[in-house]
């Protein structure tokens, strides 16, 4: 189950302990999220993918087994003039449906006129074409989303 160099450095080699699949995405560029409804976000390039389960061309995580998996996002937008009530969320979808309860942060700036959202989760994998994504949604009017958003999780061991 674990092996070891010598020199202190253990190595799980049994797959069950190791958290895997795992990943972590970024977007590039600037998305805008259409008013008043659901935008799939965009995050297409990857940072690690231990297990090529990501889909940069699709910006979606299919991990291919079941299993409890803790997902995670986050981003930041335009807040457009700094007044009055802003509402944006990202949320994690399965196969297309939003996914509840997750956690959801919000952290308005007034001065920077920019909101920082994250999200984060448990969800299940039932099978092995179950896929998870993010969406944003914006109230008001068009937002736009920075390049700093990200999108990651890994498989929970023992769950």
């Amino acid at each position: 189950i674990l092996s070891s160099d010598g020199a202190g450095v253990i190595t799980p080699n049994a797959s069950g302990i190791k958290m895997t699949p795992a990943f972590h995405a970024q977007g590039s560029g600037t998305q805008v999220l259409s008013s008043g409804s659901a935008t799939k976000m965009t995050f297409d390039s990857e940072v690690y993918d231990s297990s090529s389960k990501y889909d940069t061309s699709t910006s979606r995580f299919t991990p291919g087994e079941a299993g409890k998996f803790f997902i995670f996002a986050n981003s930041r937008f335009n807040a457009d003039n700094g007044s009055g009530t802003q509402q944006y969320e990202i949320r994690i979808y399965k196969n297309g449906s939003a996914q509840t309860p997750a956690m959801l942060n919000g952290v308005y700036d007034v001065s920077a006129q920019i909101i920082t959202n994250n999200v984060s989760g448990i969800v299940t994998s039932s099978n092995t074409t179950d896929y998870f994504e993010i969406y944003g949604y914006a109230d008001g009017t068009n937002r736009s989303v920075y390049d700093s958003r990200i999108f990651g999780g890994y498989k929970i061991i023992g769950a």
